[in-house]
């Protein structure tokens, strides 16, 4: 029997999934990521701890399934997007530990480039908005804080990557240096039209495309690895977003999927062409094959696994995670306490770099359990708000597909049904961004059916419906709005 290993680096933890020929796991392997918070706003990763977890993880869950590592056919790759590392080409080393996608530190970068009327071109080329969010300015940062790196990066001596693509320099001993179709369309510096990288925006951002990785489609023969002893090809990888996508079986306009993790991440797909939005979503490649690109609109949120730890580690609200279920339903409604959770700044729809965490209509008879209620259902809140910018701009679905740790919390999918007026689906196998990588790895050995037909393998566990009264919850997310103001830059 044909296993496939996936390795799904997120931003807060590090796992290894195996999985069999019809797409059920059977032994994982995680670590633990540390975050390092250096200034406000500012999110850190040490590489060499994704590195060494990628490793630990992928043996041990190579082990715990009882296989020999001869027995993995292939191995997929997903990965946290954006979180931009640069490094020594001739000694594999980084220069800087990697600047995670939450970090905000170049939100005044972007508000220079912006004066200098670059939004439009970076929309019309890449589908983004000039955001600190995306890889581009984290880049510039990079090559102006690391002594000589920019001459260096110049003359080939330095490159770039996504973590996706520093994971495959060091799977391969640094014979690979490319990146996937999904990853590339995060930097800000590629055109999703053309696929390939831009040098008007390469200028714009004084980055040398010498440092840049080869783009290649998401099934396909990124090398091999002898990391765990036999040579093991590489042949899938998609950032984590897309890889769910692609896990969830969205792969028809109009589906839709949501994956709650540190942040809340929406996509719907819109087919083989990318749908420009009026209302601040993002347009985004959902994966390539055979060269051919399919195309999403998505919306972001900073915040959502992050409100749990925070509510657990810093308020000591709750003494786990899946304790904040039974504390919100054990309360009718949230009392009219809301916890914006601008931890990191406000992504989708709107783009504040500069608002911060806040909590409103707190009054003497409120506590820690309003306070925790509150922080699930912001979670509600702000998916209804990547909806409706949806909508108007002519992608609302008409389900959604979940995944993602947040989903086993029962009362926050059934909130988020109601708040959203939608059917929420909950698949059988819930780790479906690995499940997606696995796929495209699969899919290039003939394991796994083609994309169009990945339903077989997507299996539901339990669908979510709204019961809430259409005035409640436009009251609720009203209120909601007022708080968002409140947190504002």
């Amino acid at each position: 029997m044909p296993y496939i290993l996936a390795l799904d680096q997120g931003t807060t933890s590090t796992r290894a999934i195996v999985f069999d020929q019809h797409g059920a796991p059977l032994a994982s392997g995680a670590r633990v990521l540390e975050q390092h918070y250096p200034a406000d706003g500012w999110v850190e990763h040490d590489p060499e701890a994704i590195w060494s977890a990628a490793r630990a993880t992928m043996r041990e869950a190579v082990s715990k399934a009882g296989l020999e590592p001869s027995a993995i056919s292939a191995i997929g790759i997903t990965n946290q997007r954006e979180t931009t590392l640069i490094w020594d080409r001739a000694t594999g080393e980084p220069l800087h530990r990697a600047i995670v996608w939450q970090d905000r530190r170049t939100a005044d970068a972007c508000a220079r480039a912006r004066e200098a009327g670059l939004e439009d071109t970076v929309r019309a080329r890449t589908g983004l908005l000039l955001d600190p969010y995306f890889s581009a300015t984290k880049i510039a940062w990079l090559l102006d804080h690391c002594p000589g790196a920019r001459a260096r990066a110049e003359r080939g001596e330095v490159l770039f990557g996504t973590v996706d693509s520093f994971l495959l320099w060091r799977l391969t001993a640094g014979a690979v240096h490319a990146t996937d179709a999904t990853n590339a369309s995060r930097t800000m510096l590629f055109d999703i039209v053309a696929q390939d990288w831009d040098d008007e925006l390469l200028r714009a951002f004084a980055i040398p495309r010498a440092m840049l990785p080869a783009v290649m489609d998401s099934s396909a023969d990124f090398g091999v690895t002898c990391e765990l002893g036999p040579a093991i090809p590489i042949l899938g990888i998609a950032g984590d977003q897309q890889a769910a996508a692609i896990g969830q079986a969205c792969v028809k306009p109009g589906m839709a999927k949501a994956t709650f993790g540190t942040g809340c991440f929406v996509l719907v797909n819109t087919g083989s062409n990318p749908l420009p939005s009026r209302h601040r979503m993002l347009s985004t490649v959902a994966w390539r094959i055979d060269g051919r690109a399919a195309f999403a609109l998505e919306g972001s949120v900073f915040n959502a696994g992050t409100i749990v730890q925070w509510l657990r580690d810093r308020l000591h609200a709750i003494p786990d995670a899946a304790s904040s279920e039974a504390v919100a339903a054990a309360l009718p409604d949230n009392r009219g306490v809301h916890l914006v959770p601008a931890f990191t700044g406000l992504g989708a729809p709107y783009w504040d770099p500069h608002a911060r965490g806040t909590i409103t209509g707190l009054t003497r008879d409120s506590g820690s359990a309003e306070i925790v209620r509150a922080g699930l259902e912001s979670v509600a809140y702000q998916v209804r708000d990547l909806l409706d910018a949806m909508a108007a701009d002519g992608a609302r679905p008409i389900e959604m597909r979940v995944d993602g740790g947040m989903t086993a919390n029962a009362w926050l999918m059934g909130f988020v049904a109601d708040v959203c007026a939608l059917r929420v689906r909950r698949p059988v196998v819930t780790e479906t961004t690995a499940l997606g990588a696995a796929m495209l790895a699969g899919l290039r050995l003939g394991i796994y059916p083609p994309l169009a037909r990945s339903d077989e393998l997507w299996r539901h566990e339990r669908d979510f419906m709204p019961t809430m009264a259409a005035d409640h919850r436009d009251r609720l997310q009203a209120s909601w709005h007022r708080a968002v103001e409140r947190s504002r830059g």
